[in-house]
Order: structure tokens, then sequence, then C-alpha cells
């Protein structure tokens, strides 16, 4: 769990998917320490920037006015997700990520990939029970 420098909590850090994102990105980068910069730096920069792209569009999305943008924000969150998986497993084929290592990018990938589903169906949902009930989200 992240340690706290302030008292207060911004509304995305509520969200476990941001948290879950956090600690994908923490784990790959520590993954990236450890791995020669002088081969593969563009690799490793893309799998940089995919890992930790989905907590940033979660948390920019939660600042959004309407749902729909929030929606749209965790669409990109999805493919960076996705993103990551593709770069996991060229790792794991270079050998750069050992198999254990790629199965915990994985794992943690479909944790994060489900429960953005599970908010994006959430999101749809309220959105049409409001429609529903005569007003606009």
């Amino acid at each position: 769990m992240r340690q706290q420098t302030s008292e207060y909590v911004f509304p995305f850090e509520k969200l476990d998917v941001w948290q879950l994102a956090i600690e994908l990105a923490e784990y790959v980068l520590n993954l990236l320490e450890r791995l020669s910069q002088n081969k593969h730096i563009r690799l490793i920069g893309q799998m940089e920037a995919s890992a930790t792209s989905p907590a940033q569009n979660i948390a920019e999305g939660k600042g959004r006015q309407y749902n729909k943008e929030f929606i749209q924000f965790l669409h990109i969150a999805q493919g960076s997700i996705f993103e990551v998986v593709t770069l996991n497993e060229i790792f794991r084929r270079r050998k750069l990520f050992s198999e254990e290592e790629a199965r915990e990018v994985r794992r943690r990938c479909e944790q994060i990939d489900r429960k953005l589903n599970g908010l994006i169906n959430s999101l749809h949902g309220k959105k049409r029970n409001k429609t529903l009930n005569g007003t606009v989200s």
C-alpha cells in the first residue's frame, strides 16, 4: 500500500484500479532498472511509458467533468495495458524478463484489465440509469 505525503486524498487515489496500476508501474520499473540501458533502449523506453500510462490516464480521466470523458480515458488506459502485455511477451522471448517475472506482469495486467472493464461497465450502467430516470449525465 502507498504511503501518503499529506492528509488530502485525490478522488482517483481511492480507486482500486489506480492503486493496482501504480503497483504494476512500480513492479515493471524495478524490472527495467536492472537491464542494460545500452541494449534495447527503445523497447525499455516504450515499456516504461506503457507501464506508467494506465495510472496516469485513470487519474486524468477521473478529473474530467463527464462520465463519457472518464470512460474514454479508461479505454486509453486499457490500450496501454495491452501494450504492456505485448512488450512483456517480447521481453520474455528475448529473455530480458524471466518466465516468472513475465507471468507476474501478465497476472497484474489481467487484474487491471478486469477492473477497468468493471469500472467502464459500471459507468455505462450509471449513464443508462440516469437517462432512464429522465436526467442526462
